[in-house]
Parts: structure tokens; sequence; C-alpha cells
């Protein structure tokens, strides 16, 4: 049943709205009594949810997996309730059985896989949500690591895509997820990455960048690939003997220095946000193991994702920015990344930037400096939801892959100071990068005269501020006050119609055709409704 495609988009459309219900009609029922015991019911309904999101994404499997994968990585928009119980699904994703994977290996290979491997493990050695990774043997007597792609996982996954596209269109129209990121972009940006993981091609060809990327990277190594075996659905790959990074029983039988192999991680992985290119996208545990002489491995290159030119030029201003403590500059990084929308307060945004910076500098912030960390996260808490700021969407997997790596680095050494550690590094990459250093300070120098020459007619807008600003506030508090009017009123009429739709279907079920008359007038009535809701949210949109 879970292969049907209707079925696959009306359980996860279904599962979704019966989340916002809940969320709606508790708010409701709660507004203006909101105690402790209250407190305790609203995360016992969120842990309910939660729970029931991943036992639906462990039984569809495929992008519900993906999906809760993500969503356990974005603090700034899931409750903790979410992200513990969601970040399960990194590991908890069922086996395929050998023979439905063996057909997808000899289909692909056009003959029986003994012709190709010696010998190959019973079961996976490891088991995600796209694919299967096996042990095998070739006849020349080389290990290899066998992935190969689930059965029918493609087709489960595009059907997914369209619940999805269904789930993000309720959510626009319903909640004020549109404010912290670009949904239509995010969808765009979230298939296009989940669909190039479907074709092992595209991984190849990453894996093969990554290593010639880090051929003469010290402590640190990429498999060897053997392209004559891969297919689209299958991939063929040196075995690589090795734990998992976070295994601390593991270092600590072999006596390997944590603070060594964390700062080859970090080398590496800065090396990857701050040049043009390509980056790791999915580094979580799972996928950088070490071996027993202490030299680290990077597998799984599915999830890449890219830093443009343009980006890695605002990411130096921000990294230039915090070196010289230049708090303007980062802002105006930040800016330019897209983060900051209109009428951000950019004088905030600074305070609390040098806040936290000054705090890492001055005392040294570690993981385990919980009341530090616990005041500067509610400061930026209050400063997401305060001000104008945003995720955009090609960022997305960028921060998943920052958050999900900075995770690991703690996990292995909680007193770790990251900003000291970053320091050395970051002067070396200065250096080495002396022209588009160059070209950020005459960028600097530019901005910092700028001012100058315009000075007298910023005297004159100076003194029309006030004026300005009161009147700006004033119109931008009343179209506030009306979306905020439209939208519940909209949010409304949809529960209506949802309501009289299970009232038709009771009263059809139990023969009471009277009520049936009814319900269908009312829901008649309630889509008219919400039709004028909408239309008259467009055009408080368009004047906005």
């Amino acid at each position: 049943m879970k292969y049907f495609s209707l079925y696959r988009i009306y359980t996860i459309v279904w599962l979704a709205v019966r989340i916002f219900i809940e969320i709606v009609f508790f708010k409701k029922r709660h507004r203006g009594n909101w105690n402790d015991k209250v407190e305790q019911q609203w995360e016992e309904l969120l842990r309910r949810q939660a729970h029931r999101y991943k036992e639906k994404a462990l039984y569809l499997e495929g992008v519900m997996i993906k999906l809760g994968q993500y969503l356990s990585t974005r603090k700034d928009i899931m409750p903790d309730i979410y992200i513990k119980e969601l970040t399960d699904l990194l590991d908890q994703v069922p086996s395929v059985p050998w023979e439905k994977s063996k057909k997808v290996i000899e289909d692909e290979w056009n003959k029986p896989y003994s012709e190709v491997l010696h010998e190959i493990s019973a079961k996976p050695i490891a088991s995600a949500s796209i694919g299967e990774v096996y042990r095998g043997t070739l006849h020349s007597g080389e290990e290899v690591a066998v992935k190969i792609q689930r059965p029918k996982i493609g087709e489960i996954i595009y059907s997914d895509f369209r619940a999805v596209r269904i789930v993000l269109w309720l959510a626009r129209r319903f909640t004020k997820l549109e404010n912290s990121m670009d949904l239509s972009l995010f969808y765009r940006e979230f298939v296009r990455t989940i669909g190039d993981e479907l074709n092992f091609h595209l991984e190849l060809e990453n894996g093969l960048y990554f290593q010639k990327k880090y051929e003469d990277f010290p402590g640190l190594e990429i498999p060897d690939y053997y392209p004559e075996y891969s297919t689209k659905r299958v991939l063929v790959m040196e075995w690589k003997e090795g734990n998992r990074i976070n295994d601390l029983a593991f270092l600590e039988k072999h006596h390997i220095n944590k603070y060594k192999i964390s700062n080859v991680l970090l080398e590496s992985f800065l090396g990857q946000l701050l040049n043009e290119g390509k980056f790791h996208a999915d580094p979580h545990p799972g996928n950088i193991m070490v071996k027993a002489d202490g030299t680290i491995v990077l597998i799984d290159f599915g999830m890449i994702g890219v830093i443009r030119k343009r980006d890695a030029m605002y990411i130096r201003d921000i990294v230039i920015g915090i070196l010289l403590k230049d708090y303007k500059k980062v802002v105006d990084g930040i800016e330019g990344m897209r983060f900051l929308l209109p009428h951000a307060d950019k004088e905030e945004i600074e305070r609390v930037l040098r806040m936290l910076i000054e705090t890492y500098s001055d005392n040294g912030l570690k993981a385990n400096d919980t009341r530090v960390v616990e005041e500067i996260m509610n400061d930026i808490e209050k400063l997401v939801n305060n001000q104008p700021i945003q995720l955009p969407s090609e960022y997305a997997f960028l921060g998943r892959a920052i958050s999900t790596f900075i995770g690991i680095l703690y996990s292995l050494d909680p007193e770790m100071d990251l900003l000291e550690m970053s320091k050395p590094m970051l002067t070396r990459w200065l250096k080495e990068n002396s022209e588009g250093a160059k070209e950020t300070v005459v960028n600097f120098a530019k901005s910092s005269l700028k001012p100058l020459v315009s000075l007298p007619n910023q005297l004159q807008q100076a003194l029309e501020e006030p004026r300005k600003y009161r009147e700006w506030k004033r119109t931008n508090e009343i179209i506030k006050m009306k979306h905020e009017m439209v939208v519940s009123r909209k949010r409304d009429a949809f529960l209506l119609c949802l309501l009289s739709c299970i009232l038709i279907y009771v009263s059809f079920y139990l023969n009471q055709y009277y009520l049936l008359y009814a319900s269908s007038g009312l829901l008649l009535i309630s889509i008219a409704y919400y039709i004028r809701m909408l239309l008259q949210h467009r055009r408080l949109m368009d004047k906005s």
C-alpha cells in the first residue's frame, strides 16, 4: 500500500494538516491562560506529533525521512522536542531484503553480480534513506563498498515531492513560516538536492572532485572509486576500515588525539566554506570516519552544495569583519547574502553580533558554558523573532551542514574554543588569498569614504527622518494588523471547510439527509468566505 502514489500523498498531507489543526485549536483553547500546566500539555502534544511523524517516516521512507533529517537541524524554526525525536531518523532507517537489492544490482550490471564480485556481505553494513552499503570483494582481491539504491525509491521520492508541494502551499497560506524562509525557493532547492542524490553518476563525479581537492591534505582521505562498475543506481568504491568520528570509545582505545583530528576536520571544512566550489552538505557522523591511525575518511558525496563566487566574497567579508572586529562589515556581508529583509534594524543586529563574538573572544566560550550559551541563544532567538530575518533557500543545506559539523566538533571535545582554533587557519587562508583580501579592503575603503562625500545630503535627510519614520511605522502597523486579521479569517474558513467535509461524510454514512443538506450548505458558505478572504489578502499584499 505504501508504494501507491495517491496513498502516500494523502497520508503525508493529512499528517501535516492534522499537526496544523492540533496546534491551532490548542493555542485558541488556551489563549490568555498560559501557565506551567498548559506548558506541560503543549510539550506533550509536540512530543506526540513528533513521534507520530517519525513512525510515519520510518514506514513510508522516501522524502519523509529526508525532510525529517533536515528539520532535525533547523533549531530556528523547530521546537527542541521535535528535534530530539527526529534526530533518530539518522540511524533508524529499515534495511531492504537482499533479494530486492540483488535484483537492482543485476539489472544495472546486466549480468549476475557474481561476475564482478567474488563475495558480498549477507546484510547491509549501513542503511540510509536513498541507498544501502554492502561490503564486498572483487575477483582481483580488492575490498570494496557497494552502494545500492533502494528499490522504487525514485518513484517514491518524486511522488512525495507532490505531497511536499501541497504541504508547503498550506504552510504558505496558513502559517508564518514564509516570514523565515522563501518556501517556493526552498522547495526548488529541496527537489534539486534530493533529486541529485538519486543519480549515483553525480555522486561519483562529486567523490572524484573531493578526492582531487584533498589528495595532498595531511590526515584526510577520500576513497578511490570504480567508474567501470558504477551506474546510476550502483556505486562501487574502495572499502575503508574505520569507525564513526564520534565513537569516543574507539578513539580512546587507539589513543587518537581528539584535538588533532578536530583541527583536521575544521581546516577541511573551512576550506570548503571559504572558497568557491562544492561543499559536503551532509557531514553527519555516519559520513565521517576515523581510522585506527587517526586518519579521517570522508564518504557519501550524494548531497552536495555549491558556494558561488559572489557568496564566497560575502563570506570572506564576514570573516575579515570578525577578525578586525568590524561588525558593520559583518552585517553588510549577511545582508549581501540576503539574510536580511528590508527595514531590518542593522544596529540591533550589529549589537547582538558584537556581544556574541566578543563573548567568544574574551571568555573563550565553550560548549559547556551553558549559562552564557543560553543567554546568547535567547538574544539571538529574540533577534530572529523581532527582526525581518530570513533563511534564503540556497543556504538551507549550508546551514544544516554547519550546525551538524559544529555538533560533531563539540561531541569530540566540549571544552573546545572554536574561534580560537579557527584564527590561525583563517589568517593563513587570508595570506594565501591575498588578491581577494585586497579587493575586500579596497571595497571597504570605498564604502568608508562614501559617507564623507554625501554628508550634506545626509544632514538634510536626517532632519526629515523622524517624521518619515513615524509615518512609515504607523502605516506599517496598520497593514500588519489587517494582514494578521485576514490570515486569521482565512485560517478559520479553511478549518470550517474541513469540518463541513467531515460532517458531509458522517451524515452520508448515517443516512442523515437533513444534516447532509445543512453541512453541504455550510461547505459552500465556507468556500465562498475563504475565496473572499483570499482576494482581500492578495489586495492587501499588493498594497504592502
